[in-house]
């Protein structure tokens, strides 16, 4: 399956996929790299690994990039806007969010707000979900969550820390078995 990734930062989840596939841990193949910010770290980690890597601003630049490719499935990998794809893709963009939705998500509620949120409430449990991104923030089918547990006296940095690590077993994951099953089996 021929994939994009979309990023706003530092490519820390480009950088598990880019390992996992080398590894042949997780089926698919990155096409495309593309940041919304001009100087995101993740661009140049994607040149540095030979993905073709590029700044788009806004999501009709973005989509004629994708087009250029042949993306099958666009990949959310820290990408901070909410994404509009061509209809095409209406269904098959994937994004991974720092908590177990419905908790500790929707519009603003991303990175270290989900952790600083969860710390607040005083939350036992956290994680991560992967799902299928929807013109709503965080209300797409759900493809894999993941449970960490959370300590009383964690920090926000903890539970961002042992969040993230089950981020790089969930997306990996949640991405092999779209690629095994198909978009359309985790669509109503």
């Amino acid at each position: 399956m021929k994939m994009a990734v979309l990023l706003s930062g530092s490519g820390r989840t480009l950088d598990n996929f880019h390992a996992r596939i080398a590894a042949g841990s997780m089926q698919g193949s990155i096409e495309v790299v593309i940041a919304n910010l001009p100087d995101a770290l993740g661009l140049t980690k994607a040149r540095k690994y030979g993905y073709p890597a590029f700044f788009a601003q806004d999501n009709g630049a973005i989509n004629a990039i994708l087009h250029e490719y042949g993306i099958e499935l666009v990949l959310l990998a820290g990408y901070l806007k909410l994404y509009q794809p061509p209809v095409n893709l209406q269904r098959a963009v994937l994004n991974i969010h720092p908590s177990l939705i419905p908790s500790f998500c929707g519009a603003g509620m991303y990175g270290m707000r989900v952790h600083r949120a969860v710390k607040a409430r005083g939350g036992k449990v956290s994680g991560c979900t992967v799902h299928f991104a929807n013109e709503v923030y965080d209300e797409g089918p759900i493809v894999v969550q993941q449970c960490v547990a959370v300590d009383d006296n964690d920090t926000p940095d903890d539970i961002a820390a042992r969040v993230f690590a089950a981020e790089c077993e969930a997306y990996p994951e949640a991405i092999n078995m779209v690629v095994a099953r198909g978009i359309d089996s985790f669509w109503p």
